[in-house]
């Protein structure tokens, strides 16, 4: 396949350029194709031009003087920002396939995954075609293909896309996280509509800082265009800065006050909540108030692409929440709940565990859970209080320790956990065995919960990815 991208070369560029392809690897790169150099934080493809070239390359795009000598035969392209010229240059290669669909975004630190995924459910059971891009997995139509980045990069991106436009799916949903917005992935994609779920303290690693990492998020609101919509939670504080300056349709929704989108939970139990939603009353199959925001989001989503109550709420009464997020396991011999999520922030692990206390009728609380190696560690200690405040028994392993010692991940996470409370805290790095130990130590009416890695079945160590899944070895662990 080759594309006549002479529109996308300076007026100075007198001929056309024909492209076989698009790279941002330097080892990839064939023949015929142009590589753009990006500046990442692991490498900068400028030093690695002359490799590009000797692989093939027909053209260039850099942003910094070349140091090296290249061939006249290679045109050589200066922009502003090689990230945002290669998300255009990988719109315009599969004929924008952004204008051919309804594409909704979602960001937020936590409820993303829930939100995209209700909406394809929900659209889906609606007798539609959709896609779906997410942390846990891409759809197209009822096809399924493993998941990579919460939001795949700009190539990645337009493919899905693409191949979702030539498959007749109408509307995708898909998380947008503030690396996407920050590395220019979603640069010039049209969406529709997009949706804030909250912010709190996540991937300060990467960010730098909390106003970097709220700043990323703005963008996306930003560059939404006057004919989209926006559906913001205004119970979040940051909810307000999100759409200052937004040209889109502002539309709230809230637990606490009455805007477009409120809800009261009426009754809530293992199986459920009873919800009274702008007069009218749904019964959902998800647990917890994060959830309740979470289906107002969709339900704000669903009618600004315009869909009716009656058709809506019903479809909304029977669908599940994503793999992984407060996903149940009973023992009914031993009376025993055991529930596996996702939380790997502060904000997140408190929702989840003021969501068990709830519901919880008469047992303890027994947590299993970690945190993530070579990332974030100002978060730990503070998912360390949380966990020790809110559980009766806390039991702290590994999570995905990447290359750092998974003991000084742990001394991190007992630095905040309160002396009064040390003497209900185990450490057991082996994770297979700190859950089978979590279920051993319960009792009748007792919940357990495995958080952190949700849906992933995998687990990162120093020697490498091995399979793991928290869920499979709950439910080995209740039923041996």
């Amino acid at each position: 396949m080759t594309k006549d991208l002479k529109i996308l070369i300076p007026q100075h560029v007198n001929e056309s350029v024909i492209i076989n392809g698009i790279s941002t690897d330097s080892r990839k790169v064939e023949k015929g194709e142009v590589f753009v150099a990006i500046i990442g934080d692991q490498a900068d493809g400028h030093n690695y031009l002359t490799q590009a070239v000797q692989n093939g390359a027909s053209a260039l795009i850099v942003s910094k003087p070349i140091s090296t000598n290249i061939s006249e035969d290679v045109i050589v392209l200066s922009v502003d920002d090689t990230s945002a010229v290669y998300a255009d240059l990988c719109s315009a290669w599969f004929d924008v396939p952004s204008n051919k669909l309804k594409l909704v975004g979602i960001t937020g630190t936590n409820g993303k995954t829930t939100v995209a995924t209700l909406l394809y459910q929900a659209c889906t059971a609606l007798g539609f075609k959709c896609g779906l891009i997410s942390t846990v997995e891409y759809k197209i139509h009822n096809q399924t293909f493993k998941s990579t980045h919460t939001t795949p990069d700009a190539y990645r991106f337009n493919q899905l896309l693409n191949e979702m436009a030539n498959g007749g799916c109408e509307y995708v949903f898909a998380e947008v996280s503030s690396h996407a917005v920050a590395q220019k992935r979603i640069y010039s994609l049209h969406f529709v509509g997009a949706v804030f779920t909250n912010l709190t303290h996540d991937h300060l690693d990467y960010h730098g800082s909390f106003t970097e990492y709220r700043n990323a998020k703005k963008t996306f609101f930003d560059e939404l265009q006057s004919t989209s919509f926006a559906i913001i939670n205004s119970d979040d504080k940051n909810g307000r800065f999100m759409i200052q300056n937004c040209k889109a349709h502002i539309f709230n929704y809230s637990l606490r006050s009455k805007k477009e989108y409120s809800a009261k939970i009426l009754e809530q139990n293992l199986l459920g909540q009873l919800l009274r939603i702008n007069q009218n009353d749904l019964h959902i199959r998800l647990i917890g108030a994060f959830n309740v925001y979470n289906v107002l989001a969709v339900i704000g989503v669903l009618e600004q692409l315009g869909f009716e109550t009656d058709q809506y709420l019903p479809v909304l009464s029977q669908i599940q929440g994503a793999k992984g997020r407060f996903q149940s396991i009973y023992n009914h011999t031993r009376n025993l709940v055991g529930i596996v999520d996702y939380a790997h922030t502060p904000d997140a692990l408190e929702n989840v565990l003021k969501t068990i206390q709830d519901i919880n009728e008469k047992g303890r609380v027994i947590i299993i859970f970690g945190c993530g190696g070579d990332r974030d560690k100002t978060k730990r200690p503070k998912m360390g209080a949380i966990a020790s405040t809110l559980s009766d028994i806390v039991i702290v392993t590994s999570d995905n320790p990447r290359t750092e010692d998974p003991q000084a991940i742990v001394e991190d996470i007992l630095d905040g956990v309160p002396k009064n409370k040390s003497n209900s805290i185990f450490v057991n790095l082996d994770r297979y065995q700190a859950i089978k130990m979590g279920v051993q130590l319960a009792q009748d009416g007792d919940i357990v919960l495995v958080a952190g890695k949700g849906h992933e079945d995998y687990q990162i160590l120093s020697s490498g990815k091995i399979h793991f899944d928290d869920y499979l070895i709950l439910q080995e662990c209740f039923t041996s």
